[in-house]
């Protein structure tokens, strides 16, 4: 009974932290900064800079927003490799996820015993090595 509730609370907390890391990569905001503002003026003009993985925007004080998208910018090499990185990272932590899944006691798939401990170890490997990426 120990082992199950062990191997069901790493798969939930593991399942969650692959989870968040999908979602951070869709987030827009990853990088924001206020451009204007600038006091003493009857027009105050206020516009916001923000970046993620994928584009460039623009947004002014009329909510008008610009924005420009990544295609294969090798001048910016860095968003390259963020991109390459989290991408294997995903990759890996989904075969993980799955190979944890199919390896838990609870479950009725994957073999027997050793079969599914052999599932579980090869996950956890999995999750060590998508968390380095």
């Amino acid at each position: 009974m120990k082992k199950r509730l062990i191997q069901i609370f790493g798969f939930l907390i593991t399942s969650l932290g692959w989870l968040f890391i999908l979602c951070t990569m869709a987030m827009d905001y990853w990088r924001i900064s206020q451009i204007g503002g600038q006091g003493g003026s009857f027009i105050i003009k206020v516009a916001w800079y923000w970046s993620n993985l994928w584009k460039d925007c623009y947004t002014d004080s009329t909510a008008v927003t610009n924005c420009r998208d990544y295609g294969v910018l090798w001048s910016v090499l860095y968003v390259q490799a963020v991109r390459g990185l989290l991408m294997c990272g995903l990759t890996i932590g989904f075969f993980a996820v799955v190979c944890c899944f199919v390896g838990m006691e609870c479950t009725y798939i994957g073999g027997a015993e050793p079969t599914k401990d052999k599932l579980v170890f090869s996950g956890a490997v999995f999750h060590f090595v998508g968390g380095e990426y």
